[in-house]
């Protein structure tokens, strides 16, 4: 299994752990568009929409576009590296709580 594979299921673990709601998004497929976030999730009420990458992964321009809608619209979404997961745990676990930083950057490193 790949990094980037490995390190969802580790997220998706996670996220199952602490409640959340969560699909994972299959593009590619006539009735899918392309450049959604890996994962749609719902925590607390929120939307939380992380773009799950091996920590040498970039996002494709449309990947950040969707973000950056997604963003706009008032949702918390993420291109997030391994190197990340502490941070996005920390961020799920405050959400739960309602205390969450909504200009955090666009890539977690």
């Amino acid at each position: 299994m790949g990094a980037e594979k490995n390190f969802e299921n580790k997220v998706k673990a996670f996220l199952e752990e602490e409640g959340a709601w969560f699909i994972k998004y299959w593009a590619g497929s006539r009735f899918t568009k392309d450049g959604i976030p890996d994962l749609i999730c719902c925590i607390n009420g929120y939307f939380v929409a992380p773009e799950i990458k091996a920590e040498d992964g970039k996002p494709s321009s449309l990947q950040s576009y969707n973000i950056g809608k997604i963003r706009e619209a008032g949702g918390f979404s993420m291109v997030l590296y391994p190197s990340a997961f502490d941070r996005f745990k920390q961020f799920v676990i405050d959400l739960k709580h309602e205390k969450f930083d909504r200009e955090s950057e666009v890539i977690w490193k």
